[in-house]
């Protein structure tokens, strides 16, 4: 068993294509954080959404970041391995009535509610019951229950953020339809059970991080101290992602990499560093390493 006095840590891709710019800003913050509190650092690889990864992603990920020198404490944990313990849970929730099965499509809540695509607040509809029969359970998705209580929480590089889920998203889906579980409810209790103490990644989930609170909450579980560190903005102001076509990082630029990786997160390494052995820029980062450097928000791009 981990010792809880320890700091822990940890790196948690998608395995929906290799890792890019973006991702090696939130392994190498993680991984720094946990170094300089003399803690551990895992890599957990979140692969609960099949139609959307890509094969030979995760190894692809893995021997990427070997190559550019991270070592993690434990064995990697793959959530495709944790899909009946997420089972039992949403079971108990619907057991508990914190959660129930909702018949609406992402489309049905748009016409009745007049929402505009992508700013959805579900509205309760099916909290009494299904509206619409399902001939099949597999016809449902499972919603976990909201309230107006605030989740308020101190970001270690945002500083205080105080979200209302029941104003801003509504009862959220916990389980799909095609029975795939949610980033929130596997996430937020996969970082509790291995016991992480700060959850190190970027600003674009940063509107995830009171939903998996709130999941951790009804469950009775503590959550960890989370920290968001800023996220790589393109010359057409998107954020760099797969979806954008980021390219892919290599192991045969690391150096430049990691030390771009450096500045962007605001170290200040000496410029001498750039041509530096990967070892000695790692010894350097772990030695140097100051979260109170990071900036909330990097506007410009890698570019």
């Amino acid at each position: 068993m981990p010792n809880s006095n320890v700091y822990r840590g940890r790196f948690a891709p998608s395995p929906t294509g290799p890792l890019h710019f973006g991702s090696l800003i939130a392994a190498v913050g993680s991984y720094l954080q946990a170094k300089q509190m003399q803690g551990e650092w895992l890599v957990r690889i979140d692969d609960i959404d099949p139609p959307r990864e890509l094969k030979g992603a995760a190894d692809n990920i893995l021997k990427t970041l070997e190559a550019f020198g991270f070592e993690w404490d434990e064995d990697v944990l793959y959530q495709s391995h944790r899909q009946p313990y997420y089972q039992e849970v949403v079971n108990e929730l619907v057991t508990r009535k914190l959660a129930y099965p909702c018949s609406c499509s992402r489309a049905s809540i748009i016409k009745k509610t007049g929402s505009a695509k992508g700013d959805i607040i579900y509205p309760g509809f099916c909290r009494n019951g299904p509206l619409k029969k399902a001939v099949k359970p597999a016809e449902y998705s499972i919603r976990l229950r909201c309230n107006s209580e605030p989740i308020i929480f101190k970001d270690t590089v945002q500083g205080q953020q105080t979200f209302n889920l029941e104003n801003s998203h509504g009862d959220f889906i916990i389980q799909r339809r095609d029975q795939l579980f949610s980033y929130h409810l596997a996430s937020g209790i996969d970082d509790v059970e291995q016991k992480i103490t700060e959850v190190v990644r970027g600003t674009d989930l940063l509107n995830c991080t009171p939903s998996q609170i709130h999941v951790q909450h009804t469950l009775n579980l503590v959550s960890p101290q989370y920290c968001h560190l800023p996220i790589v903005v393109n010359n057409e102001g998107q954020k760099l992602s797969k979806q954008n076509h980021a390219p892919p990082i290599s192991a045969k630029n690391s150096a430049e990499l990691l030390y771009k990786t450096l500045k962007f997160l605001g170290q200040m390494p000496p410029i001498d560093l750039i041509d530096a052995i990967q070892k000695d820029i790692w010894c350097w980062a772990i030695k140097h390493w100051r979260i109170d450097l990071v900036p909330a928000i990097y506007q410009q791009g890698i570019n």
